[in-house]
C-alpha cells in the first residue's frame, strides 16, 4: 500500500470513528432530560434582563477597572525593568515573578479577607477586584510592553535625540505608540484573561446588584435547580470574548505582535 492510499485509510478511519461516536451520542443520550435541564424556556425568560442589566454589566465594569488598573501599572514595571538603576529592576522583576507564580484566587483571598484581619483595611468590592485583577495582569501586561518597547526601532529613538527631545519625552511622544501599536494583540488577550478571572469576585459575598455572570448564574442554578441560567451566563461571556478574541487576530495580522517567555497564563 503506496503512502498516498495509507493516508487515504488512515483519513477514512478517522471520519469512521467520528460518525460512531456521534451515532452513539445521538442514539443513547437522554435528549427529554439535557432539554429540561439546559433549555428551559420558562427559567431562561426568568433570567432577563437582569442577566444583562446587572450581572453583565457588573463583569464589563470589572474587568474594565482591573485592566485600567494593571495597563497602568504594567508601563510602570515595564519602566524600572529597563531602567539603568539596578534596584528598579530588582523590583520590577520581583514584582513580575511574584504575581505571575500566585494563583489570582489567592490575591482576591487576600484583599478581600486577609487585608481586613491583618491590618484593619476594608475594601469595597469594586476597589478589590481592581487590586486583585490589576496587580496580577500588570505581572504579565509588564513584560508584553517591555517586549514591545523594545522591538521598536532604535533609529527611531536616536532620530528623536537628535532632534533634541529629552529621554521622558522621546518614550512617552515616540516609543511608547509604536509599542502599543505591536503589543495590542497580546494585550487583547490578556483582557479576555481578566474577564474570565473576574468572575472570581464570588468569594467576596455580594449583593444582588453586584452580581457578576458567574455567581448571577450559580444564584439561579440553586434558585430554579437548572442548568439554564449556567448556560445563559455562558453565553454572555461568549458575547464579550468572541469579539475580543476577532479583533485580537484581526490585529495581529494588520500589525503583528509580540512573544515574551512565561507571558501565558
Amino acid at each position: 500500500m503506496g503512502r498516498r492510499q495509507r493516508a487515504r485509510l488512515n483519513l477514512g478511519i478517522q471520519y469512521a470513528v467520528l460518525v460512531v461516536v456521534l451515532a452513539l451520542v445521538i442514539f443513547i443520550a437522554d435528549w427529554g432530560s439535557i432539554g429540561r435541564a439546559f433549555f428551559n424556556v420558562e427559567v431562561a425568560k426568568a433570567q432577563f434582563p437582569d442577566v444583562i442589566t446587572t450581572a453583565l454589566l457588573n463583569t464589563l465594569i470589572y474587568t474594565a477597572v482591573g485592566f485600567a488598573f494593571g495597563l497602568a501599572l504594567a508601563i510602570v514595571l515595564a519602566l524600572m525593568k529597563m531602567s539603568p538603576v539596578a534596584p528598579y529592576r530588582w523590583i520590577a522583576t520581583g514584582y513580575v515573578e511574584l504575581f505571575r507564580g500566585l494563583p489570582a484566587l489567592l490575591v482576591f483571598i487576600a484583599f478581600g479577607y486577609g487585608m481586613p484581619i491583618a491590618f484593619g483595611l476594608k475594601f469595597n468590592n469594586l476597589s478589590t477586584v481592581m487590586l486583585s485583577l490589576g496587580l496580577v495582569g500588570a505581572a504579565y501586561m509588564a513584560e508584553t510592553i517591555r517586549a514591545g518597547i523594545q522591538a521598536v526601532p532604535k533609529g527611531q529613538v536616536e532620530a528623536a535625540r537628535s532632534l533634541g527631545m529629552s529621554s521622558s519625552r522621546t518614550m512617552v511622544t515616540v516609543v511608547l505608540p509604536q509599542a502599543f501599536r505591536i503589543i495590542l494583540p497580546p494585550l487583547t488577550n490578556e483582557l479576555i484573561l481578566l474577564t474570565k478571572d473576574s468572575s472570581l469576585i464570588y468569594l467576596l459575598g455580594l449583593s444582588v446588584g453586584q452580581y457578576e455572570l458567574a455567581k448571577f448564574g450559580r444564584g439561579a442554578l440553586n434558585q430554579y435547580q437548572s442548568l439554564t441560567p449556567i448556560l445563559i451566563a455562558g453565553l454572555c461571556y461568549l458575547i464579550i470574548t468572541i469579539p475580543l478574541s476577532r479583533v485580537s487576530d484581526l490585529l495581529e495580522r494588520k500589525f503583528g505582535g509580540v512573544r515574551t517567555k512565561g507571558a501565558t497564563k
